[in-house]
């Protein structure tokens, strides 16, 4: 089974492999970004792919948009130092089958790409009460208002990037990104592009 880690710690791709070592039949493939992920994944056409979400340039989340375009078969697994629920909702949401906290136990993401491989689906039990019981403290989430795709944009602009940027980077238009960051704006109750940065950096978008 060959497995895609893109994750821009070299560290963490180390990990999967020494979480690994002694099964020979698993391949561990790495890419940076979601550049090269993107290509690695045309050309090993691997079996399970993670994704960390905050990937330097375009998130995990536009990258498993871009994969699953490719393939809508594509089994991926969103990894993630954030462990809030909404983060975990928002990627099955995008049709991941799986999400593990890089907080979290490491036998996670072991259990997690052996069940996805199984066809099946994984949230460790942690994260999955979490959501099970969020109630009303995931409604009051201002994230939990946003898409996937609104998200990505919202961390984009944190970055500094400008919507020229940005339309270019998720492969969108201009007025596409702008009419996004309006409709953000007003769902989030704020009048200003400094006010959506600030909401995002505090509520670890950015």
């Amino acid at each position: 089974m060959r497995v895609l880690i893109v994750d821009d710690h070299r560290i963490v791709a180390s990990g999967c492999r020494a979480l690994f070592a002694d099964e020979p039949e698993i391949d561990i493939v790495e890419a940076s970004d979601a550049e090269s992920g993107e290509r690695v994944f045309g050309e090993r056409h691997p079996d399970i792919c993670v994704l960390d979400i905050n990937l330097p340039t375009v998130s995990g989340f536009e990258l498993a948009r871009r994969l699953l375009g490719r393939d809508a078969a594509a089994r991926i697994i969103m990894f993630s130092m954030n462990d809030d629920p909404v983060f975990a909702a928002r990627a099955i949401e995008i049709g991941a089958k799986g999400f593990v906290s890089k907080t979290g136990d490491p036998q996670d993401l072991v259990e997690a790409i052996r069940e996805v491989a199984k066809g099946g689906v994984y949230l460790p039990p942690a994260i999955a009460q979490r959501i099970a019981f969020a109630g009303p403290s995931f409604a009051r989430s201002p994230l939990s208002k946003l898409t996937a795709r609104e998200m990505e944009i919202l961390r984009l602009l944190s970055t500094g990037k400008c919507l020229s940027e940005i339309a270019w980077l998720v492969h969108s238009s201009y007025k596409t990104v702008a009419n996004t960051s309006s409709i953000m704006r007003h769902k989030l109750g704020v009048r200003t592009s400094a006010e959506l940065v600030r909401l995002a950096i505090e509520n670890g978008v950015a």
